[in-house]
């Protein structure tokens, strides 16, 4: 059920508004155990998915770091490289 909750910081590029959001939507899913909420909780269900993503972007926004950014296409290749450790080379696309 989580797997957009994804490291955001300290990418280069940095991340986008829809991958705080993709993981901001994930953690308030798993959260209140809904993929989709009903009608009557919608409102409260996207009113939270908006504030864990804004206290993210703040979040990411005021960490600092030494260390160089990473390369989101090296950290793809090791991510595949695991999986396909894990899994076999199965089809993975």
């Amino acid at each position: 059920m989580c797997r957009n909750i994804k490291t955001l910081f300290n990418f280069e590029p940095p991340a986008t508004e829809l991958e705080v959001r993709d993981a901001s939507l994930q953690f308030v899913r798993k959260l209140s155990g809904f993929s989709v909420p009903s009608r009557a909780n919608e409102a409260a269900f996207d009113l939270a998915v908006e504030e864990v993503a804004a206290t993210a972007r703040r979040l990411i926004a005021s960490l600092v770091t030494s260390a160089e950014p990473r390369k989101r296409e090296v950290e793809a290749d090791k991510a595949r490289a695991r999986s396909i450790a894990r899994l076999g080379e199965r089809d993975l696309a």
